[in-house]
């Protein structure tokens, strides 16, 4: 079964989107470019409000992923489970693919007898331990999201940590919203390790305003950038090939 590269949005964020494109509709353009957005809700001792609160459900639900709402002590553990939890559901929906091709018609998981189901999710959790995984990073530093900050470098360092253990090879970028001189600034360009994070997030100046839309785009186009470059890398190793023969 080919799976290829689980690619994944991870939002983190404390409050409502408000300025620029509409986050759902952004959310809903990932997934069909087979990338899963999900989103975290950091609370303090506040809550989130109605409003932030459907715009997180709804961006989650847009871009076939994963909300969660959690106090920001809880968060390391949360921004794993998302995650991982995430991955399951990718793999499912693969799986799922498979099944009504092979049984056809609309099979699914679900259908299949206890001791089947067992087995089918075997499967699943092997390839959660082996499949590549590509996690591009979110970061809200509106002015609300300020104290919240140095939590959120310790659950992404603590998230590299983790999922480093799989045999699977993973990749890991990371952007803020806002930047310092835009509205979407990228911090950290793809690596299999956060640890630079630890220098790069003190030096981080939180704005007013929350681009979560412009966030998203920028995401895509980043996914969109490393598929161009590799398919032209691949293109210029055939074409090697072939003069070589």
């Amino acid at each position: 079964m080919k799976t290829g590269t689980l690619k994944q949005i991870l939002l983190i964020t404390d409050g409502c989107s408000n300025q620029g494109e509409d986050p759902i509709a952004m959310a809903a353009l990932a997934k069909e470019q087979g990338i899963s957005v999900n989103v975290i809700g950091v609370m303090e001792n506040d809550v989130i409000d109605d409003r932030g609160m459907q715009e997180i459900e709804g961006i989650a639900m847009s871009g076939g992923g994963v909300s969660n709402i959690v106090y920001a002590q809880q968060l390391s553990q949360t921004v794993q489970m998302v995650t991982r939890k995430a991955m399951t559901q990718t793999l499912q929906g693969v799986v799922n693919q498979e099944l009504k091709q092979i049984l056809g018609g609309s099979a699914s998981m679900e259908e299949l007898p206890p001791d089947k189901r067992g087995e089918v999710m075997e499967v699943v959790d092997e390839l959660g331990e082996s499949v590549d995984l590509e996690v591009l990073i979110l970061v809200d530093t509106s002015a609300s999201m300020k104290h919240k900050l140095p939590t959120v470098k310790e659950a992404l360092l603590d998230l590299s940590l983790s999922l480093n253990a799989r045999m699977g090879e993973n990749k890991f970028s990371v952007f803020v919203f806002p930047g310092k001189k835009q509205e979407v600034e990228k911090l950290l360009d793809w690596t299999p390790k956060l640890e630079t994070l630890t220098s790069i997030f003190s030096k981080l100046s939180p704005g007013g305003i929350t681009p979560t839309g412009p966030a998203i785009r920028e995401a895509l186009s980043y996914f969109q950038k490393k598929r161009s470059l590799r398919s032209l890398l691949s293109r210029d190793d055939e074409q090697y090939i072939e003069e070589s023969i």
